[in-house]
Parts: C-alpha cells; sequence; structure tokens
C-alpha cells in the first residue's frame, strides 16, 4: 500500500490517509480481503502518531470501507453502495478542500476549474 502525506497540506494527515486508503479501495488496488497494517507499523512508516491512523482506520470503518478485529488485523470489506445524500456531502467535502488549496496557492477561479475539467478528462 502506497500513501503519501504532506504535512503542508491544509488537509490534516487523518484525512489525507483516509481519502488516499478509500481510493485505493475504490480503484481496486486494494482488493477486498487485503490485511492492512497495524495502526503502529503505517504510523511509524509514515512518520505519524498512532492516533492519527487509528482516526483514518475508525472514519474507514464506520464507512463500511475496512473491518477491524482484536488480534486478526484490519482488512479491506466489499465496497459499501453510496447514497445520493453520502456522494452529496463527500463531494461538497472534496470540494471544499480543493477551494481551500486554490486559494493557498493563489490561483484565480478559471485556472481552478481548468484543472479540475482536465483532471476528470483523463
Amino acid at each position: 500500500m502506497i500513501v503519501e502525506i504532506d504535512p503542508g497540506s491544509s488537509t490534516p494527515p487523518y484525512e489525507q490517509l483516509r481519502t488516499q486508503i478509500a481510493a485505493l479501495i475504490r480503484s481496486g488496488d486494494l482488493a477486498v480481503g487485503a490485511r492492512l497494517p497495524s495502526i503502529r507499523q503505517l504510523a511509524r512508516d509514515l512518520g505519524l502518531a498512532s492516533g492519527t491512523v487509528a482516526r483514518a482506520y475508525r472514519e474507514l470503518e464506520a464507512a463500511g470501507y475496512l473491518r477491524g478485529r482484536a488480534g486478526q488485523g484490519t482488512v479491506v470489506r466489499e465496497i459499501p453502495e453510496m447514497t445520493e445524500t453520502e456522494r452529496g456531502a463527500r463531494l461538497a467535502e472534496a470540494a471544499r478542500a480543493y477551494a481551500t488549496a486554490v486559494r493557498e496557492l493563489g490561483a484565480d477561479i478559471e485556472a481552478a476549474v481548468r484543472a479540475v475539467r482536465h483532471q476528470l478528462a483523463d
């Protein structure tokens, strides 16, 4: 599993981790049944506090992406179906994070929209 945390980002590390793991699951790069590293191991590998990784895992478990059992580790579950409400909330969350990044970069709206269109076209 390859994830990268940007310490200079305005997005909290747990959210960066949660988003990247969810994307790996949705893309199939993390298959159903795949075992994730322990909280301590991943925290050590990424230079994060164990609580940061634990929060990302908890949120992914609550969203149905992971199943964790004491002594058995954390494994990937089937991708849960997302309701329209959940999809709208996630899209709004992503838009807020992107808008924050655009403001930090000092980019104008037209450049930001072009960048999004370019990424969505890929």
